[in-house]
């Protein structure tokens, strides 16, 4: 294996904020990978960064009434301090509105272009008539011709997983006006795929079946069974990349043509930062390109983006394309529309100093060969008995007992005491799942040298053999530091936070991998710890998580609302409580202003069964002339009360207006009598 690793993440789409399936399906196994090989002593360039051009940015634009540009420089801040805050490691996390982008980009497409691998195709594509504009694939919903899903889009159902195109889908419509697109001509540049059907097959068929994962390998396979078709690498839309050529405006590069060329201007941002030269990671057959992504993303890291650097001529092909299946959430798959989520930024403020906890839980639930699910009661679990109870339970003790029986320092003990070999065992068992990305096993062989610390503690007893046995005591305690300090250089890919916790309690340095490999001394007879170690973690209560559950429970309740901005309904009455309601029809005599009061409105009102005064708020909705003679509604047999020194005898019927502002309800009839009894 190469001593160089180029490791990227796909690029979120700076349309939202991440959620825990991003995380547990690309970033935190890309995090482990990198900070791992880091470890290794290779020469690591960690990549991402947002992605702007997307056809979901302009969706959300538009939803908002702001520009793409306000949208992604929302987005791309709140992902990116996520992203810092839980510890992903990126050496390198930039944005496709980069200059340095525009230029990589618009250069690959010329030199593509310049040599002839383009074809230029006029083709009829969708056109929205009202909004004047061509329709991107994801501005054309439909059904699916495979599974029936009506809400799939021009490019992809999300539901089945098929890749689509615009004229495929059955009864196509525009998310822009919600009319029936039409067909209108237009020029774009196509990349022959078909004409790269034989060194794909040669190179990832026949190459890479039994190293990649069983999910890419079938998935390009099935795409190269069914025959590749020429793509367009342009489009018709006034956001993106510009296509660097004369007589193309208003057309911008394909966003899976601009986006994975980010990995490379990312690079190179990063290059020129460091004194580093970006070709020894991109050009260079001793470098080893690895791609981590999500399922959906397969066919474009795998196919698309090999085929365009092919053409390119002077690009290395990915070593490996680890890719995901999807995280579900509390047996409900994910969903960023319905709010059906949890959001890192969210987690970080919810669960502050606690970030290993959600990287532990997303790592041993990762969905690396099937769908899998998160829920809330495994990931109190996970915490209460795996962190605390094992793990953390194992290093507090040892601390404890070094500072009790020793002062704080190291004490002596048997250098080839057979219990060291665990430590030995454990590193390279798990580097030999990181290397073949097997994430969830890593962590669980990381868990069992924490289970067999916990364990050789509980056997030995060191605080009853103080008594009559202090060498055992000491050699017992040796060992137990031997272990806890191996545990804190082991967790550092998987749980950085805790690794710095673990350090400064034994007042130690990270080392290198190997030297936990083939080292059994770890941290020296007579070394000091700290006097008072802190717990690494604490237990979560019952109340913490069923807040979460509640949370998620007020999402589900919120998804049912036919109109998202109305508010939950209030507690059920009876119907003998609804019958004492009596609601009238009535009319505004006399409206003016209450002194010292901005809100407040005094009427008198004729309700058909007397002539009464009500007070009102509505003074910043309604000037007094304007009310005068107005019907409404009077909610008559409310207790009188009085507000400023003014009995008021009712209540108006009122609606707030999305601007804010109230509104009188009133009856459908307007010669209806006052007096008229509602219900």
């Amino acid at each position: 294996m190469s001593n160089r690793k180029m490791i990227t993440a796909a690029l979120p789409y700076a349309n939202g904020p991440v959620h825990i399936g991003h995380l547990a399906g690309v970033y935190i196994p890309a995090d482990v990978y990198a900070r791992f090989q880091r470890r290794l002593g290779k020469d690591v360039a960690f990549i991402c960064g947002s992605d702007e051009h997307g056809i979901p940015i302009t969706i959300r634009a538009k939803k908002e009434g702001v520009t793409p540009q306000d949208i992604v420089d929302k987005y791309h801040e709140i992902i990116k301090k996520s992203f810092s805050d839980l510890g992903i490691s990126f050496d390198e996390y930039s944005r496709t509105t980069s200059k340095k982008h525009y230029e990589t980009s618009q250069d690959f497409f010329k030199v593509l272009y310049e040599k002839g691998k383009f074809t230029e195709e006029v083709s009829e594509q969708y056109f929205d008539e009202q909004a004047g504009e061509f329709l991107a694939d994801r501005y054309i919903v439909g059904t699916c011709p495979n599974c029936g899903n009506e809400n799939a889009y021009g490019d992809q159902c999300e539901k089945c997983g098929t890749t689509l195109s615009p004229s495929e889908l059955i009864n196509p419509k525009s998310m822009l006006s919600g009319n029936v697109p039409v067909l209108k001509e237009t020029k774009n540049w196509y990349l022959p795929l078909n004409e790269y059907e034989d060194f794909l097959n040669e190179w990832i068929i026949e190459g890479h079946k039994d190293d990649w994962k069983p999910n890419v390998y079938g998935q390009v396979k099935s795409w190269l069974n069914d025959g590749l078709k020429p793509r367009a690498m342009t489009r018709d839309l006034n956001w993106g990349v510009p296509v660097p050529l004369p007589n193309a405006e208003g057309k911008v590069l394909y966003v899976w043509f601009d986006a994975p060329i980010g990995y490379i201007s990312f690079t190179k941002e990063w290059a020129e930062k460091n004194g580093k030269d970006w070709k020894d990671y991109w050009q260079n057959e001793n470098s080893d390109l690895i791609h981590f992504i999500g399922k959906d993303n397969i066919v474009f890291h795998c196919i698309i983006f090999p085929a365009m650097m092919k053409a390119h001529g002077d690009y290395i092909m990915p070593k490996n394309v680890p890719a995901f299946e999807f995280l579900n959430l509390e047996n409900d798959k994910i969903s960023t529309s319905r709010n059906w989520a949890v959001w890192a930024h969210e987690y970080v403020e919810e669960f502050p100093g606690q970030q290993d906890v959600l990287r532990y839980a997303l790592l041993s639930s990762a969905p690396e060969t099937k769908d899998n699910n998160f829920t809330w009661k495994d990931f109190q679990t996970k915490n209460n008995s795996e962190l605390v109870n094992i793990f953390g339970n194992f290093i507090n003790r040892v601390a404890v007992l070094i500072n009790k029986y020793f002062n704080g320092e190291v004490p002596e003990g048997d250098i080839n005491a057979p219990e060291l070999e665990q430590i030995s065992k454990s590193a390279i068992e798990i580097r030999n799942y990181l290397d073949n990305y097997e994430f969830r096993n890593a962590l669980t062989a990381f868990m069992n040298l924490a289970r067999f610390g916990n364990g050789y503690l509980q056997n030995e007893e060191p605080w009853k053999t103080f008594e009559n046995d202090v060498e055992k005591t000491k050699n017992t305690l040796f060992i137990g530091a031997q272990i806890a300090v191996a545990l804190g250089n082991l967790a550092e890919p998987f749980l950085p936070f805790t690794a710095e916790k673990i350090y400064e309690i034994f007042n130690v340095n990270q080392l290198d991998w190997t030297s936990i490999e083939n080292s059994k001394v770890l941290i020296e007879a007579g070394h000091k710890i700290v006097e008072k170690a802190p717990l690494i973690y604490s237990k979560i209560e019952d109340s913490v998580i069923d807040a979460q559950i509640e949370k998620l429970e007020q999402t589900k309740q919120n998804n049912k609302k036919t109109n998202p901005n109305a508010n939950p309904m209030k507690e059920e009455i009876s119907f003998d409580d609804f019958a004492k309601i009596d609601l009238r029809t009535a009319t505004i005599l006399e409206a003016e202003k209450v002194e010292k009061a901005d809100k407040l409105l005094k009427f008198k009102v004729d309700t058909g069964v007397d002539i009464r005064t009500v007070v009102s708020g509505v003074a910043e909705s309604f000037t007094p002339e304007e009310l005068i003679g107005k019907q409404v509604m009077i909610l008559l047999n409310l207790a009188p009360r009085k507000i400023r020194g003014i009995e008021s005898q009712g209540m108006f019927l009122l609606t707030t207006k999305p601007d804010g502002k109230l509104s009188f309800v009133t009856p459908d009839d307007s010669n209806v009598e006052n007096g008229i009894e509602i219900g």
